[in-house]
């Protein structure tokens, strides 16, 4: 503190100053809003539509670790694109891979499907404990994931052309333990980034999840901006971090609070809930027994009290987010 006291002048100035800070961090325009001062605000007034990529590795990071900003993002107006980087198949239990088999092969018949139904079932009925999932099985896991996907986003008012499914290869091993990141995987992610060729780009940097998928996605993302900034679209590209189902920034870390009303709460709470299958029984989800969306909803609630705390405005909810210089 002796030091803050040195460098600030007085406690009653570094206490306005801090103030101010933290004021200034607060917006309820994540894209930027448009035609004001944008000097103290997180985001840049212009352009005034962005074009943004919402990197999720799993399908539902989106929505668990910024639905209501992603919310916002298309009321307000801006291109957004959501990338799932991963088909998050192992996470679908067998049991849930095996309802819905049954579904399908009774409805449509194994000749008219890109899926054997049949040969899953018969797999899924005689898997033994620890065995590897076989294509077919792997291939319908990620489908029941994708369609997921779909319903949620669509709920929150994405078009379809606008979600887009990578299947990053070092992903597809069938077991917990993937495969190190490869030039194959950057250059899919680079691919997207260039075609889009986005003002915004928001990506997990929530490293502590169980089994360090988040992690590998993330140093995907860092590979493909370092072989992209070379080109004159990267110099307007700004990559906002977000945290997902474990953990949530420092208050001194956030360089973005996006208040969430009760409604946003809600809305985000339904679009989580459209992810069926990783729902009552969570496959990989750490040491906290609770489910994704009641972990989302109190880490938002309680980041909005420590703002309150401090002497902000009172919000319902807040996600957060930090400023990465690539």
């Amino acid at each position: 503190m002796s030091d803050l006291l040195a460098s600030g002048g007085s406690a009653y100035d570094l206490n306005i100053n801090m103030f101010n800070v933290l004021q200034h961090t607060i917006t309820g325009w994540p894209g930027g809003k448009p035609n004001t001062d944008d000097s103290h605000r997180p985001e840049r007034a212009n352009p005034s539509k962005k074009r943004v990529i919402l990197f999720s590795p799993h399908p539902d990071d989106d929505v668990i670790s910024m639905g209501g900003t992603f919310l916002k993002l298309i009321k307000q107006g801006h291109e957004v694109h959501v990338v799932y980087q991963t088909s998050g198949n192992i996470a679908v239990t067998d049991d849930e891979a095996l309802k819905f088999a049954e579904v399908c092969n009774d409805f449509v018949g194994d000749d008219t499907c890109k899926i054997n139904f049949q040969t899953a079932i018969d797999f899924l009925n005689n898997k033994s404990e620890n065995e590897v999932d076989s294509y077919e099985v792997r291939k319908l896991k990620g489908l029941i994931r994708r369609r997921e996907s779909y319903a949620a986003v669509r709920y929150i008012g994405l078009k379809d052309e606008n979600t887009h499914f990578l299947d990053l290869p070092f992903y597809e091993t069938g077991q917990v333990k993937k495969n190190p990141i490869g030039e194959e995987d950057i250059n899919i992610v680079a691919d997207i980034i260039a075609k889009i060729k986005p003002h915004q780009i928001f990506a997990a940097g929530d490293l502590a999840d169980p089994h360090g998928t988040h992690e590998v996605c993330l140093n995907a993302i860092f590979a493909a901006l370092k072989k992209l900034k070379p080109n004159a679209y990267m110099d307007d590209c700004w990559l906002w971090l977000y945290r997902g189902a474990w953990h949530e920034w420092d208050l001194h870390e956030i360089d973005m609070a996006v208040p969430l009303s009760p409604d946003e709460v809600t809305i985000k709470r339904h679009a989580i809930l459209y992810h069926q299958s990783q729902k009552d029984r969570v496959m990989f989800q750490g040491n906290d027994s609770r489910e994704f969306w009641v972990r989302a909803e109190d880490r938002n609630k309680n980041t909005a009290k420590l703002y309150d705390d401090l002497g902000l405005a009172e919000y319902e909810a807040i996600e957060a987010f930090k400023r990465f210089d690539y």
